[in-house]
């Protein structure tokens, strides 16, 4: 049988395909890994809400470590395992430092998705047209992200989406002091937790919830936002399309993510007979 109970999968440039959509292949393998008693879940950087149109087809992933470990979350009996958000003082000022570049915003609290409105329309300008339908579905659009900022008196997770990665590095040096956790993403966008929050920290509470020891999970993803809990699990798994430093921190290099990579890592690591494929 497997030691591996519990698999803790990256959303973007992992369990799904380049167009955003599911794999059959990778929905068989994950009922597979779930007949045989292994917890498969989310670990992402997005919020519960934009889980929403998945959820449905993988009804046997019960939990999400959602916004890079600032909330866990049970899907089923929807409600908060564990959650740590950024303080309404250190939200003004990442404010500030978008404003300077006339960056977009993303504020992602348990219950709700919020941009500007005006960029949740043209967010090609910021290298993430690929995710416009997700966010004119499912976001709440404010004319003003400041004013937004005043109402919260913290915010599990803060995106700022740049115009070049150039405009990121330079606003990263000017909040890189302040009590925060920050890591790269997509081509140009900044994802902002409290202090100590990744997802390896998500991962370690939902595990210690279900009683699960970490040297029994696998991890599997693909970019500088999963290094924290590729370093933390008992296997890690790199994407075939993962950052070359990914691939060399991880264990092993599975397939990539529009040929069933996390489908690939599942029969070959995690089940203790034939999978379904």
């Amino acid at each position: 049988m497997t030691r591996y109970k519990l698999i803790a999968l990256d959303m973007d440039g992992t369990l799904l395909k380049s167009d955003k959509s599911l794999d059959p292949a990778t929905i068989c393998d994950i009922e597979a890994a779930a007949a045989q008693g292994i917890q498969a879940v989310y670990c992402s950087g997005r919020g519960v809400m934009e889980l929403s149109s998945y959820i449905a087809a993988l009804p046997c992933m019960r939990y999400a470590v959602c916004m890079s470990g600032a909330l866990v979350y049970d899907l089923k009996e929807r409600k908060r395992i564990f959650s740590r958000s950024v303080p309404g003082a250190c939200v003004r000022e990442i404010v500030k430092a978008a404003g300077r570049y006339d960056a977009m915003l993303h504020f992602l609290t348990e219950e709700e998705s919020v941009a500007r409105t005006d960029q949740a329309s043209h967010m090609a300008e910021f290298h993430m047209g690929i995710y416009q339908p997700m966010f004119l579905a499912l976001t709440r659009r404010v004319e003003d992200m400041a004013s937004e900022a005043l109402r919260h008196d913290a915010i599990p997770k803060v995106n700022v989406y740049f115009r070049s990665p150039k405009d990121r590095m330079e606003a990263y040096e000017m909040l890189k002091s302040l009590p925060l956790s920050f890591a790269f993403a997509e081509e140009t966008a900044l994802e902002i937790n409290a202090q100590g929050v990744t997802k390896a920290v998500g991962l370690q509470a939902l595990a210690a919830h279900l009683g699960i020891h970490m040297e029994d999970t696998v991890g599997i993803g693909d970019a500088d936002n999963d290094r924290a809990v590729l370093e933390a699990v008992g296997l890690s798994v790199a994407m075939g399309n993962a950052d070359q430093d990914i691939k060399m921190l991880c264990d092993v290099v599975t397939a990539d993510n529009d040929h069933n990579g996390v489908g690939e890592a599942i029969r070959k690591y995690c089940l203790s007979g034939p999978a379904v494929s």
